[in-house]
């Protein structure tokens, strides 16, 4: 035990960097390390003393670099991210459940979770990502009711589930493609686990917090709540759910409206199904995620995200599931993020208001006045805190669109400056500012107002008022490369691979024969073609050595 909580002081010796001298930090490791041979008082005298070291950091202004905080929906604040085993962490996502094509609402949490993952990488963790693919048991109702909705699908398309299931996975990924969504580590199916599900339905029935009803297996909240609390990660309380919840038909046999299903008997008609000791039937659908998170990543592991609509009943039940069959939380830090609206009302597939994703990359959807680029739609989602409700408008996505191609245009222009012997503008710390503020919670609407900040710097410098150094031209060039792309995820687009050398060539060649019209003082070809260039979207400086071009989005 005493090298298993070195290890993780010794890793936090390592990620804290303190503005003071060597001599001291030597000391205060030295004075914990003597604490430890004395007392060997297990995890939690770990968790008293790691607690003290940034108590006394903060209460003294030491300074801590690259240390990531995250809001815990559990504990309702920011909490520093110390990973159970470091520097491995375990990071599991709610996935979707896959009988349509993915809507915007999709692509939310799908880059919170990878903004999340690709900054962990970038701090050195080793990150074992899983987010799960539901293809089972994900029925009409939260309340166990109505029919499956893959099943539903299969029915109306004629089709097999398993068609359904594969053909909207494939869709899926081919659009976290388009968004820059890196892969997960392990992308389990729920179908592909049902035995697992019935070995902790078993669990569950025996620890007595579960009973069986005509073969269907059922969680009983009520005797689960008189040992722990349900409810504690919504803020529900049990008496008002009690007094609240009605009972749907065919739920009679539920000895309470608000217990949930971990086992279902297929009705005759029902197509998925699998054989258990209770019944031919299905695991209901908030088993797959506690059964496949703690498959792949222990008993305990570090985070679990989703979107701020799964928070109840799916993850309050996972885990009341998970206490109930090993005795212990499975999740230690619970990560949400909110909603994209329209017009003030959540977007989703069950209430018919969401736009497709292959629509704002075509622009077909009849609420659309454009086509949006995938990279259009990742930079409107990271504009926003992603606690915070992003409600969806043509002008937001438009001012995105615009926003970005500033940022991108910045970057390139980088290549075009001459370097100076010495900097004149102000270059004030952007790598630490972007740092510190995607430490603070992910909070990438800072990091973005930062680069902007550097934009006006770029272009200031662009335009002749003042000097870059290689060095800084470098050390931007960098940051840019490392926040824009690498870790907000964002890629240069062009508006056709093929043709944009093409396109290049004539606009370069047009502009050669505007400056040859001006040379022979033909201002009114010169003119005209600078502002037939301008109307079409394009914006022309002239220099001292020639001309630059960008196209306007």
């Amino acid at each position: 035990m005493q090298g298993f909580l070195m290890n993780h002081l010794f890793y936090l010796a390592l990620v804290i960097r303190i503005t003071y001298s060597n001599h001291l930090i030597s000391n205060t490791f030295c004075d914990f390390q003597q604490t430890l041979n004395k007392e060997e008082k297990g995890y939690s005298l770990f968790i008293k003393l790691t607690s003290s070291i940034f108590v006394y950091f903060n209460q003294n202004n030491f300074h801590m670099e690259h240390i990531l905080s995250i809001f815990n929906t559990l504990t309702r604040k920011k909490e520093l991210f110390v990973p159970l085993n470091p520097p491995f962490t375990g990071l599991y996502v709610c996935g979707p459940t896959v009988y349509g094509d993915p809507h915007l609402g999709h692509a939310r949490p799908a880059i919170t979770f990878d903004l999340l993952f690709r900054y962990l990488k970038n701090l050195g963790y080793k990150v074992r990502y899983v987010r799960n693919i539901t293809d089972v048991g994900h029925l009409e109702n939260d309340a166990d009711a109505g029919e499956d909705k893959i099943a539903k699908k299969a029915r109306i398309e004629q089709l097999e589930p398993m068609e359904i299931v594969q053909h909207y996975t494939e869709r899926y990924h081919k659009a976290m493609d388009k968004l820059n969504v890196l892969s997960p580590s392990i992308e389990p199916r729920a179908s592909g686990h049902i035995i697992e599900q019935q070995q902790m339905i078993q669990q569950i029935l025996d620890n007595g917090f579960a009973y069986e009803k005509n073969g269907s297996v059922y969680f009983d909240v009520e005797k689960y709540n008189k040992s722990y609390s349900y409810g504690k990660l919504s803020g529900r309380i049990l008496e008002d759910l009690m007094a609240n919840t009605r009972e749907l038909d065919g739920q009679g046999e539920k000895r309470n409206p608000f217990d949930f299903a971990l086992w279902k008997k297929a009705s005759p008609e029902h197509i998925m199904r699998w054989p258990s000791k209770w019944s031919d039937g299905f695991p209901g659908w908030h088993l797959e995620c506690s059964v496949m998170s703690t498959r792949y990543l222990g008993e305990v592991f570090d985070i679990h995200g989703g979107g701020m609509d799964l928070l109840f009943p799916h993850h309050e039940c996972e885990i009341a599931q998970s206490v109930a069959a090993q005795g212990k939380e499975a999740v230690r830090y619970w990560m949400h993020n909110n909603m994209i609206t329209i017009n003030g009302q959540k977007m989703g597939k069950s209430l018919g208001n969401f736009i497709t994703l292959d629509e704002l990359f075509n622009g077909t959807h009849k609420l659309l006045v454009q086509a949006y680029s995938p990279m259009t739609i990742r930079f409107f989602i990271l504009q926003a805190h992603y606690r915070s409700t992003l409600d969806f408008s043509n002008e937001a996505l438009q001012a995105a669109e615009k926003g970005m191609q500033r940022l991108l245009n910045a970057y390139a222009s980088l290549d075009k400056i001459t370097a100076a012997d010495k900097t004149t503008v102000d270059m004030a710390g952007l790598r630490q500012k972007c740092f510190d503020a995607m430490s603070d919670d992910l909070n990438t609407p800072i990091v973005i107002a930062h680069l902007f900040d550097s934009v006006k710097t770029i272009n200031s410098v662009a335009a002749g008022s003042g000097s870059l150094s290689k060095e800084d031209i470098d050390e931007l060039r960098n940051v840019f490369s490392l926040f824009l792309f690498d870790i907000l995820g964002l890629q240069a687009e062009t508006n056709s691979s093929d043709n944009s050398k093409t396109l290049e060539e004539v606009v370069n060649l047009m502009l050669n024969l505007r400056m040859e019209a001006k040379s022979r003082k033909d201002f009114e070809t010169s003119d005209k073609i600078r502002n037939e260039l301008t109307k079409i979207g394009f914006e022309i400086k002239d220099k001292k050595d020639g001309f630059e071009w960008t196209l306007k989005v």
